[in-house]
């Protein structure tokens, strides 16, 4: 192979080479269709967010017989189809402009201008040959590292669930950071998006034991389809606002910057309907923590402190734990 020339295409000019037979999107080595409608949405999405994509990789020679350009998709066929089936209006995507998901012709003349005018990344392979192009196509197909229970969750799920907890997760980034409680690494990792998703399922089913399956199942039920999230999100705006409005001590420098602490927190607020003034929370929390570094020895607390302090320190995922806490925490919250 000669070299790879990285360049910029708009999406009307990429549509035009498919649409005139220049741009092969079905070579040999490629697999069949195996994205997800979910998964296509989830690109048109990130197009209309102005999100980054992966770059296209297209192997360009030239028949010198015919002296015709030819062009053939060694990476990227998936995202290929995904923006020829939504241009032919087979399936709807979010629009930051629309509370509803929309096909092409639900956009107005400017959105479908902005959509076909957007720009994508193509490295063309020149001078590949065929033994190139497979070494290439195995690389870029390769896995890197190994994902964890969430990343592996949104690799598979592109749809409603991952790109509500996207929308949540990303807009309090600040707030994860300044208290605390997701690093650099783990939100990086996806840890919070997994926080999100779990706050969600419990909502809708009540208060659970944390299950990797359970949320994988839960992804999958609402991919297409959840019409909960916008009550689920108000919920959830309503309590961060009022955490974000505290002295911000009261959650990093106490047992509560940890995430089964906070889960519980969040779900305890929630259900209150967070009608609790910022001093009775601050003071609340601040007690709470004191409570639980207390010097006494555990099997001396009174019985209601031991079984909150076991609760946080053994097995916090489970139901039993989850319900000690949610239990200890309100009763605390609703104290004179």
């Amino acid at each position: 192979m000669e070299r790879v020339d990285y360049e910029k295409i708009v999406i009307k000019e990429m549509l035009d080479s498919y649409n005139s037979k220049e741009l092969n999107i079905r070579p040999w080595y490629q697999r069949r269709s195996v994205w997800t409608r979910p998964q296509k949405a989830y690109l048109i999405n990130s197009l209309f967010e102005q999100k980054p994509v992966p770059s296209l990789y297209i192997r360009h020679s030239l028949d010198l017989e015919t002296e015709k350009s030819m062009k053939e998709v060694v990476d990227g066929q998936q995202r290929i189809r995904a923006l020829i089936e939504y241009r032919d209006g087979e399936f709807r995507a979010r629009h930051p402009n629309h509370k509803n998901r929309v096909k092409y012709s639900d956009l107005s003349g400017r959105e479908k201008t902005n959509f076909l005018m957007t720009s994508i990344s193509v490295g063309y392979l020149i001078g590949a040959d065929d033994s190139d192009v497979i070494d290439i196509f195995g690389r870029l197909n390769s896995v890197a590292k190994t994902l964890n229970a969430q990343e592996r969750r949104c690799a598979k799920y592109s749809g409603e669930v991952k790109q509500f907890a996207l929308r949540i997760g990303t807009k309090h980034v600040e707030l994860w950071r300044s208290l605390g409680i997701f690093s650099a690494n783990a939100i990086s990792r996806m840890i919070e998006l997994q926080f999100i998703s779990d706050l969600a399922f419990n909502m809708e089913n009540g208060l659970s034991t944390y299950s990797s399956s359970v949320l994988d199942k839960f992804y999958k039920d609402h991919d297409e389809e959840f019409p909960e999230q916008y009550e689920f999100e108000e919920r959830m705006e309503k309590v961060f606002s009022q955490i974000a409005e505290i002295n911000p001590t009261a959650i990093k420098d106490t047992i509560f910057y940890r995430v089964p602490l906070l889960f519980s927190l969040v779900i305890v607020l929630d259900s209150m309907d967070a009608n609790i003034g910022k001093s009775k929370l601050e003071e609340a929390l601040t007690n709470i923590d004191n409570i639980y570094y207390s010097d006494i020895p555990v099997p001396e607390r009174d019985k209601d402190d031991a079984e909150f302090y076991i609760a946080c320190t053994s097995t916090t995922q489970n139901i039993k734990s989850r319900r000690v806490r949610d239990t200890y925490i309100k009763n605390k919250l609703q104290a004179k």
